[in-house]
């Protein structure tokens, strides 16, 4: 489909409103994904199936949407972003669909592949058009609701989700019949916004993935890896196995009590990123690295002596580390030199930051069908306060000037 095909409404939407609606959007679908971490313990006490397999459905959505991000992800340059966007909740819907219909983990599956697929290509092109609309008077604005929205969204669906599958009927029903009712609204306002894409041929070659770091880069990108695989690798435990690990020394309410542990995480770490959106990226990285390691110990402490309010405390200091990691990164990747080449450098982020997010959750949800979950959780929350600190090393030890190159490269 071109983006011929999809003419302009007759009064589309004006370029502020239009910008505030797909900032709107940009929280919506991640949102959604975020939606089934609450809804995973009530699914394995429906249908009985292991850590193991919890996880591997975890990641199924993670390779979709990095497939998404790799194959789709430039597609909106060449067709137009609205009728990508319109394709993607499109998709998105479909994924909703399954999960109302489904009555086994093959059908979960079905829409978790489904839903990363449409997540992916979305959130792509959500990033661009965000850019495209940002108003003159306040060009940075973009860069925060890009920034903030991933974030918000996912504290925003699974706390959403907890508190309609604790106190609302249909727990595995209504919060997809609402979001259904959100993506059509979602379907109007990309309707009625204006095309911003310039239109470039070559959208067959858009497809063609491109992963690889260029020579030139790889000393500085390796002093990133380590804060990127500690922040990563932690969400995708929280949004994984968190929920399971939080009622399991939490008895209250634990289906909400699991919505509110990845709500802490993720929504600390959306206000961080928002509060520290001037901030220089290295020296947010050091901190991100410093509360990392605070977070995860106070984390594995209330863990190990069954103190949920201190493990909940721990969560919130690691939301600040979270939030903080993700945006020191990816702003110390925007500072890296050759513009040219950050298309393919990004590509290559978002491989190492889902290969994070996913496979230690996967060897954590193997793991804790053999030695149990508490002690998986000890040992992937030892083994990522590891890599925290690693991380403060490196950027502790970094020296200024290196920082200074990279901004302005000879």
């Amino acid at each position: 489909m071109s983006s011929t095909s999809l003419r302009l409404p007759k009064n589309p939407l004006t370029h502020s409103r239009a910008f505030w609606a797909m900032a709107a959007i940009a929280v919506t679908f991640p949102a959604i994904s975020a939606v089934p971490s609450p809804l995973y313990s009530l699914y394995q006490d429906m249908w009985g199936f292991s850590d193991a397999v919890l996880t591997e459905v975890f990641a199924i959505y993670v390779v979709a949407l990095l497939f998404s991000l790799l194959v789709f992800g430039g597609l909106s340059d060449h067709v137009g972003r609205r009728p990508v966007l319109l394709g993607a909740i499109f998709f998105e819907a479909l994924s909703l669909l399954f999960f109302l219909v489904a009555g086994g983990v093959a059908t979960l599956a079905l829409a978790r592949v489904v839903q990363g697929l449409a997540t992916g290509v979305a959130l792509a092109t959500l990033s661009a058009v965000i850019v495209d609309l940002r108003p003159a008077h306040a060009p940075k604005r973009s860069g925060v609701v890009n920034g903030v929205a991933p974030l918000a969204g996912l504290a925003l669906g699974a706390l959403g989700c907890g508190l309609l599958v604790q106190f609302a009927p249909w727990p595995t029903s209504l919060i997809f019949v609402i979001l259904l009712v959100a993506l059509a609204f979602a379907a109007f306002a990309v309707w009625k916004a204006p095309e911003t894409s310039a239109l470039r041929a070559g959208a067959r070659r858009s497809l063609i993935p491109k992963v690889g770091l260029p020579a030139h880069l790889r000393s500085d990108f390796m002093t990133l890896l380590p804060i990127m695989v500690a922040g990563w690798s932690l969400g995708g435990l929280y949004l994984s196995l968190g929920p399971s690990i939080a009622s399991s020394f939490i008895d209250k309410d634990p289906y909400l009590t699991g919505a509110i542990v990845v709500t802490a995480l993720c929504g600390t770490g959306a206000f961080v990123v928002y509060l520290l959106r001037q901030r220089e990226p290295r020296s947010v990285i050091r901190f991100a690295a410093a509360w990392l390691c605070v977070g995860i110990t106070l984390s594995l402490i209330g863990l190990q002596f069954d103190l949920g309010h201190l493990a909940l405390v721990g969560t919130v200091v690691s939301g600040v580390g979270f939030g903080a990691s993700a945006l020191g990164s990816l702003g110390a990747l925007v500072d890296l030199p050759h513009p040219d080449e950050r298309g393919e450098l990004f590509a290559f982020a978002y491989v190492v930051s889902y290969v994070a997010f996913s496979v230690p959750a996967v060897i954590g949800g193997f793991a804790s069908d053999r030695i149990g979950l508490h002690d998986t959780a000890l040992a992937y929350g030892a083994v990522t306060l590891v890599v925290s600190i690693i991380a403060l090393f490196v950027a502790s030890n970094r020296h200024p000037r290196q920082d200074s190159n990279l901004r302005h490269p000879a």
